[in-house]
């Protein structure tokens, strides 16, 4: 699965600000981490028609629910804004760094076809969860 990032769409609606997409983003989210609408809401410390709610977008997540779905691995920037959090380049492996250098010599052609075909990796490999890298999909 793509996932498209957008950008944050701000709508004063009478006393307070609502931020489109957010909802949209909370359940790519949590369907990114192979929940469901119940447990994901339990992370957060909500119902699951309050998790519901959240992301058809006629209730805001409040803080103390974002920093606890936060916790379990939700990226909360890109919920708030459709930007991912950037990974920190320190943090790189030396075969990170390798490919990285590798990459940033290839001509611009080349370059955009290794972005093809790790998309199109990262999109195959979408179904398989990290304890299970024996080669079959999660059932």
């Amino acid at each position: 699965m793509l996932v498209e990032y957008t950008t944050v769409k701000v709508v004063k609606m009478g006393s307070y600000i609502q931020m489109s997409g957010i909802g949209s983003r909370l359940r790519q989210e949590r369907e990114r981490l192979g929940l469901s609408q119940k447990a994901f809401g339990e992370i957060g410390g909500v119902e699951a028609n309050a998790q519901g709610k959240y992301e058809s977008g006629d209730r805001a997540p409040k803080a103390d629910y974002l920093s606890r779905v936060a916790a379990r691995g939700v990226d909360v920037l890109y919920v708030l804004t459709g930007q991912p959090t950037p990974l920190p380049l320190d943090n790189l492996s030396q075969v990170e760094e390798k490919v990285l250098g590798n990459y940033r010599v290839l001509q611009k052609e080349d370059q955009e076809a290794i972005n093809r075909l790790t998309a199109t990796l990262a999109e195959t490999a979408a179904p398989y969860t990290a304890k299970d890298r024996s080669g079959s999909p999660e059932t």
